[in-house]
Parts: C-alpha cells; structure tokens; sequence
C-alpha cells in the first residue's frame, strides 16, 4: 500500500514549493499534481526556477519532435540533403528507353508536388523523352515492419497518420476543396494535386443551414485499391468553401499518379506499368541525382506545423547515417538515444518509438525535455533548432495563440513545440521573459481531461507567468 501512495505524496509535496501563481493555476484547472511536470530554468546561469514532478516519465506527445529534430540538426548538421536517384537499366537512345526506369529514394521528407515536378523537369532535360519499359519505385532504403495508418486512432485516412515511405510525395497526403457554385446549385470538389488516376465521385447536395456541423455535413468515403473517393451529404452553401486534407491512396500509388501527372506534363512519354521494385545493379551512375532542399530549412515546416511524417523521416535518417542502411525503426531509436547521450541528456527510461510523438508509448520526463532545450541553446547550431519552433500568435501551431486580451503582449516573445493527444497536452520552448532572460519552460499535462482545454490554459498560465519574471 505504501507504493500506492508514493507518486502521489510525492508530487503533493513537490506541488507546495511551486511558486504560488503556478499553484494557483493548476488547483484552477482542477487539475492532480502528480499528473502534471514542469520544468522551468534560466539559460545564462542553469538555475531551475520551478519545477514539479521532474522525474516523472509522461507522455510529451509531439514536444518530442525537439529531442528528435536536435538530434538530427546534431548527427546530420544544418546542411544534410537527401538525394533521389534516377536511373536507366538500358541506355537512352535518341531520348528513347527501351528499359525500365528506376527511381531511388533515401527518404527525403520535403518532397513536395513543385520538388517532384522540378525532378522530373530536369530529368526530361537529359534528353529523355519515351519510356517503353516500367518505372520502378525503388523504397527499400526504409526496411519498416508492415503497419496500419489506423493502428494510432482508427482514422487511416488522416494525414497525421501516415507511416514513412522513402519515396513520398506530399507525405501522401492530398487536398480536397468543396466549393458551392458561383452561378448555379451544386457543389464543386477539387483535389489538389490533380491526380489523373484518382476517381472523385461528387454526390454533395446543396443546402442552407448551421456551419458548425462534423466536416460541414460531408461524409468522406475512399477505397484506395479501387482509387476512387466518394464525397455525399448535404452542404451548407452560405459557409462557403471547406477543405479536408487526407491521405487516400497507398504511398506507391500516390507517387505513380504524381509521376503520370508531372512526365505528361513535361512532354514525357510512358508505355508501361508503374510499380514497386528494387534497384538491379547495373551502371556505376544514376542518370540523375535529384537533391532536396537542406535539413535547416525541413526542420522548420516540420516542427512548426508539426508533422509527424517528416519527423518520422529524420528517426529513420538518423539509424540510417549513424549505423548502415537500410533505415530500421530500431536503428533511428538507437541513434536518437545515443546522441541525446553525447549531448549530455540523461535518456535512462526515456522511450523513443516512432520519434514523432504520435505515440501512446512515448515517454520522457520534464526534466529530460528540459535537458534537451538546454543542450538545444548551448548548440552551435541553436539559430537554426531555435527558429525551427512556432512563434506565439505568430506562425505555426501556435499562430492563434495570445493574439487577444492581456496576453497580446507574449506574441513574438516565444518560441514554442506544442503537443495535444486525447489525454495529453504539452508545451516547451524558450521564453523571452520581461526582465531580459531566456528561460527554458516545459509543461506536460497526462490527465483525462487534459485535452479538453484544461491542459492548454495551465501552459498558457505556465508561459505567462514565465514570461513575467
């Protein structure tokens, strides 16, 4: 019975030295002491302002994008490139390939619709113009066990969850646009990109009503074998336009259509198939190498909006540069953990999984989140960890935040990694405070009703008080 109530006494004993308006804000929020962890600490000197709970293994949802983002900026440097080779398994004869063309990727986690249409630009350019054999999709570089995007939530079709693949494009997501007509009584949907395989069946009736509703009304139905989506219900025609971002095709597939819809565009010629593939060895030289922009640059989309794809590529990156390839989940882990360690982080207990946070196993303390921000400042390369996080009420997650109010005056003033799971919220970053210090703040919230609004008020009381000292 007594380890029962050990945490508890514990973090009710740690809770009475906080300072009393973090006190306050927590008993506010109704929140347990021991199902919150703070960590706040002076950068010029190393003093630890507040702390509770600080040795408490929680689950910091996606703040534990700065453990892996620094440990990439760390391994890799700010100037890492992934390269995406293209090769030819016969020679190209007066733009003709009378074989297959290969296409190799190492992961690059900023492939977008303008770098894939670029790529294939500069591949016409070789003189290239008529494929009479298949185009293979080379992805054997990330070796990753068979997973399900709905293992996380039941929701495969979300784009937060889809699983790494070395050769994504737009991190398999696309953009669906519902528009009402400007001179008639449908309803327009659109995908963006434009995919030429990809069947949209529009079955939307318009309506006039409340826009508050689930999607505004629309049912989002998708078959991916059969590459069709279906759009039905009743929407609201005074609301306008609406979006829905999803992930509707395997990644393969979705990298096929991109590559029909960009070669054509281009001018390209394709006779055969697309289809998944290893590389054979043949040539000494791909006949392009296609370069993508630096890490410096990817790690700012991919900790200020927070996407779990593109950090999930950094993991497997790191197990790939610091063992051999191909990348394994295990690798990346291993790596990450060895260079928090080389940092000066104590990892023990620390729990890794996919990198991203997008996890129910994750784990870490608020005393190693606040061991990494201090690593992250003390860096060479801190300008560029330290601009790769949201600016408050600025950009990123945190655009609308301290926008209003008394709190206006926070924006700018911080630059933050937010994290939201159902029953978890957390933030950590640097704050500027009014008295000229740079203060490393980490708030991590495992309860229940912790992401019902209750965890983000405790961070924005956290942040404010903070900024404050």
């Amino acid at each position: 019975m007594l380890l029962l109530w050990l945490v508890p006494l514990a973090a009710q004993a740690q809770f009475e030295h906080l300072p009393e308006p973090l006190q306050r804000a927590i008993e506010s929020q109704r929140l347990p002491p021991g199902n919150v962890g703070i960590w706040i600490q002076r950068m010029s000197d190393g003093a630890v302002l507040a702390h509770l709970n600080a040795d408490q293994p929680y689950n910091p949802a996606s703040t534990m994008k700065l453990a892996t983002s620094l440990a990439a900026l760390h391994e890799l440097g700010p100037d890492y490139t992934w390269t995406t080779e293209v090769w030819a398994t016969r020679p190209v004869r007066n733009g003709v390939l009378r074989g297959d063309l290969v296409i190799r990727g190492t992961g690059d986690p900023g492939m977008v619709s303008e770098e894939h249409w670029r790529m294939l630009g500069q591949l016409r350019q070789t003189g290239l113009q008529r494929i009479e054999g298949n185009v293979i999709l080379d992805a054997s570089h990330f070796e990753l066990l068979t997973s399900d995007p709905a293992a996380f939530d039941d929701q495969p079709l979300r784009a937060y969850n889809q699983l790494p693949y070395a050769l994504h494009v737009n991190a398999n997501a696309q953009r669906f646009r519902v528009r009402p007509e400007q001179h008639g009584d449908g309803i327009d949907v659109t995908v963006d990109p434009p995919l030429p395989g990809l069947d949209i069946v529009n079955r939307l009736e318009p309506t006039r009503g409340s826009c508050g509703a689930w999607q505004r009304g629309i049912r989002f139905d998708a078959d991916p074998e059969a590459q069709r989506v279906t759009l039905a219900g009743e929407y609201p025609v005074n609301c306008g336009e609406y979006e829905l971002l999803r992930s509707v095709l395997a990644p393969e597939a979705n990298h096929a259509e991109m590559f029909r819809l960009h070669w054509s565009q281009w001018g390209g010629e394709l006779t055969g198939d697309i289809r998944p593939g290893v590389l054979p060895v043949l040539y000494d030289e791909p006949i392009l190498r296609h370069t993508s922009r630096p890490l410096s640059d990817l790690i700012r989309v991919s900790n200020k909006w927070s996407s779990n794809v593109m950090t999930r590529h950094l993991l497997l990156t790191l197990g790939a540069r610091h063992f051999t390839p191909p990348a394994t989940l295990k690798k990346g882990q291993r790596a990450l953990l060895e260079s928090l360690r080389g940092l000066g982080v104590d990892v023990g207990g620390m729990v890794v999984d996919n990198g991203s946070g997008l996890s129910r196993n994750t784990r870490m303390t608020p005393r190693q989140l606040g061991r990494i921000l201090e690593a992250g400042w003390q860096h060479p390369h801190r300008p560029e960890f330290q601009s790769s996080l949201a600016l408050a009420g600025l950009d990123g997650t945190l655009r609308n935040r301290f926008r209003n109010g008394s709190r206006r005056d926070l924006r700018g003033q911080m630059h933050l990694k937010t994290g939201h799971l159902n029953e978890v919220s957390a933030v950590a970053g640097y704050v500027r405070s009014q008295g000229g210090d740079d203060l490393a703040v980490a708030v991590l919230v495992n309860d229940p009703r912790g992401h019902r609004g209750m965890g983000r008020n405790l961070q924005d009381a956290v942040l404010e008080w903070a900024y404050g000292l």
